[in-house]
């Protein structure tokens, strides 16, 4: 196959389209996908294949296979913006061709391949554009969604039957596109896509691999909303269906679901950090369990790194607020009374090195704590003392994962 001439190659493309199934169905995207052995095939990089195309073609075929081919050209001599160009014209042309087969849907394969790819070039023409100085960061990939999202309107506007439909393929679209906004940072554009297929009677019905890579996502923005119980839920889906041994992506969907069980007051086990290789968190959640705001935030500031990477440092920063009500529970028990000054709590803050607290922050901090039910009990301004609930003051939180 990596030999082809160019003449077999265009021949059996032209096979492909007029659905003479000589190809098992999983295998009809091979032939215009850079995954296959083919696009390395000296005889099919040319720079001007449209004549010999042209041949065999009519438009807008033509179009999708010259631009692959000329694809195939750019990508040898490493020309990832001249790639990203041709790819371009293959999704487009893919498009056109798609939105006539009114009834069919045999050819979502084809699209899964031609999107992919696109997204991976305009990821890859970003990067050396950016090198060379050339056009603004995710200029690509903003256009690359573009084209993705005319896929994605095809799909969603067919109202062919069930099996027919090519609503099949919205949900592998979401999930490129969601890689894609994620990446340039626009995750209000999410929502509709969220919507969309959340209306769908057969949302439950995609591969399961597929509903991992969305609830993943979604999961990822409800944290970034701070709705940290539907993110507990999506990514505890993503973490417990995704496939046993893609310890890759359990460890980076753990990555985002160790910072919201926490925040929702489950600490993880030393066992599954170990497991993971994700002992970064590890003095984080001892810092958490113990009220030791010190402690919090020399660990922060020693993974400072990795945790902005991960995009997850200032959710961290909101486990102070689960710190300072540890350390409060400590002061309640020293003291042993259900009327506490203010002054014990400014105290014990300044043990932790915040030294610029006063009363009146401290009783903010308090007042912030008990409208988050984290404790049960009322402020006496004219006091200057917390009284707390003789039952149950503190509502557990800790639990090991």
């Amino acid at each position: 196959m990596a030999q082809w001439s160019l003449n077999t190659y265009l021949q059996n493309v032209s096979k492909l389209f007029l659905q003479q199934h000589y190809l098992e169905p999983e295998d009809w995207a091979d032939l215009l996908c850079f995954e296959h052995p083919h696009v390395a095939n000296p005889k099919l990089q040319l720079e001007r294949p449209e004549s010999a195309v042209q041949r065999v073609f009519d438009t807008p075929l033509d179009e999708l296979v010259a631009a692959h081919i000329r694809c195939c050209w750019a990508v040898g001599n490493h020309d990832f913006i001249e790639a990203y160009g041709c790819q371009a014209v293959v999704v487009q042309a893919f498009t056109k061709f798609f939105q006539s087969q009114k009834d069919e849907n045999w050819s979502l394969p084809i699209m899964f391949a031609v999107c992919l790819d696109l997204r991976k070039f305009a990821n890859s023409a970003d990067a050396q554009a950016q090198k060379k100085g050339r056009g603004k960061a995710g200029e690509r990939l903003e256009k690359a969604a573009e084209l993705l999202m005319g896929c994605f309107r095809v799909c969603a506007d067919n109202r062919a039957s069930v099996e027919d439909t090519k609503k099949w393929g919205m949900l592998n679209l979401v999930n490129q596109l969601f890689k894609v906004y994620f990446k340039i940072n626009k995750l209000h554009l999410c929502k509709p896509l969220i919507r969309a297929i959340d209306s769908l009677p057969l949302k439950d019905r995609f591969p399961l691999a597929q509903q991992v890579t969305f609830r993943y996502y979604v999961g990822r923005k409800a944290m970034f909303d701070s709705d940290f119980k539907s993110a507990d839920e999506f990514l505890t889906f993503a973490f417990t269906r995704c496939h046993r041994l893609s310890r890759k992506n359990k460890r980076m969907t753990l990555i985002y679901l160790l910072p919201v069980k926490m925040l929702l007051g489950y600490m993880p086990s030393q066992r599954v950090l170990k497991k993971y290789d994700l002992l970064q968190f590890a003095e984080v959640a001892q810092a958490v369990s113990s009220g030791n705001l010190l402690s919090l935030n020399n660990a922060l500031e020693k993974n400072e790194a990795f945790f902005i990477k991960c995009g997850i440092y200032l959710i961290l920063e909101k486990l102070k607020i689960i710190t300072y009500r540890n350390l409060f529970k400590k002061v309640y028990l020293i003291l042993n009374t259900h009327q506490l000054p203010i002054d014990a709590f400014t105290t014990a803050l300044r043990m932790m090195k915040v030294d610029d607290i006063d009363n009146d922050e401290t009783a903010c901090i308090i007042a912030n704590l008990i409208y988050e039910n984290k404790i049960k009990g009322y402020i006496s301004h004219q006091h200057q003392k917390l009284v707390v609930s003789k039952q149950n003051a503190f509502p557990k939180l800790s639990t090991v994962l």
